[in-house]
């Protein structure tokens, strides 16, 4: 069977894939030209990150497709229901990539308190002039030690955040609407653990009672986080949002930094992604990365190897 990996996919999984006897085709192709691709070269299998989008028309024109892969969590742009109703397996890869958007939420957390983004943007500018005028104006940092963490969505990702929330010393409050309650396991070294178990409780309250925000939630049809809720929020709050564009309203929370109402946000994820608002890639107060969050060596080599072990198994399973 040929594989289509559109979006790219690690070497490990290339490795996994072709010793299970698939051919692994990485060429990108264009979104438009999908179909006339898949047709002409009897693609059994596309494998996608966020960028390829796998609508009805795709499944509807490509007879070849038995199976559709995400390399990730969220499957907004697969019509996962309707693939399956024409017997297509749908698979995604959710564990794979948790740890290294968990710890990209602390990049932009330690951005934030630190002002490292602002930092970064000056210094080369005007540090060899005027250093001790932005020593000054980054001298009111704050610690996360103590402060309390809101994590909004607490699945797989969320208890992540938890974890490493917990090991720097953090209170941590979440908010689910499906789950009540986790148990969030901490290793140390050397073998040693603590077990914290973290009930949830209504958004409004993890929102009037934290330090700082981080979202975890899948795409909406509506905003999470719009102008009502940053007014919940305490005055100087920071928010990250590593998970979705489209679940904070941009416009309100340019308006909530400008106010400093927030003291930052983080954001890897935007509304209008490939081309974010210059509002907010041009607003100081904003730690930006491009949608990296499952970007980290350690993670494309899981995903790429989950990917594989389920289209061996599912393969093994039909024959």
């Amino acid at each position: 069977m040929k594989i289509l990996a559109n979006d790219g996919i690690s070497q490990s999984g290339i490795d996994a894939l072709t010793n299970e006897g698939f051919e692994v085709i990485t060429t990108k192709v264009a979104q438009e030209q999908l179909i006339n691709y898949i047709n002409k070269h009897s693609v059994g299998a596309l494998l996608v990150r966020s960028a390829t989008k796998v609508r009805k028309d795709i499944i509807d024109a490509c007879e070849s497709l038995k199976i559709i892969g995400r390399g990730g969590v969220g499957m907004d742009n697969i019509d996962v229901e309707y693939a399956r109703s024409k017997g297509i397996h749908v698979i995604n890869t959710p564990a794979a990539s948790s740890s290294s958007v968990a710890e990209l939420v602390f990049a932009h957390l330690f951005n934030g308190v630190r002002f490292l983004h602002d930092a970064n943007r000056n210094m080369p500018l005007d540090g060899d002039s005027r250093f001790k005028d932005l020593k000054k104006s980054y001298a009111k940092g704050t610690e996360l030690r103590g402060k309390t963490l809101g994590i909004i969505g607490f699945g797989r990702i969320g208890r992540e955040v938890a974890k490493i929330a917990l090991g720097l010393g953090m209170k941590v409050i979440a908010s689910d609407k499906f789950i009540g309650k986790a148990t969030v396991k901490v290793d140390f070294y050397n073998g040693q653990f603590i077990n914290v178990e973290i009930e949830t409780e209504p958004m409004e309250d993890v929102l009037k009672h934290a330090d700082f925000i981080t979202l975890h939630v899948p795409a909406q049809k509506e905003y999470i986080i719009g102008k009502k809720e940053f007014g919940f929020m305490k005055d100087g709050a920071g928010i990250v949002n590593a998970a979705r564009g489209g679940v904070i309203d941009e416009v309100a929370l340019i308006d909530a930094l400008d106010s400093k109402k927030l003291s930052f946000a983080g954001l890897d994820v935007f509304e209008n992604e490939p081309t974010p608002a210059i509002k907010v890639l041009m607003n100081p107060y904003i730690s930006l990365t491009p949608h990296i969050g499952a970007a980290t060596n350690e993670a494309q080599d899981r995903i790429g190897l989950e990917l594989a072990s389920q289209i061996s198994s599912i393969m093994k399973t039909e024959q």
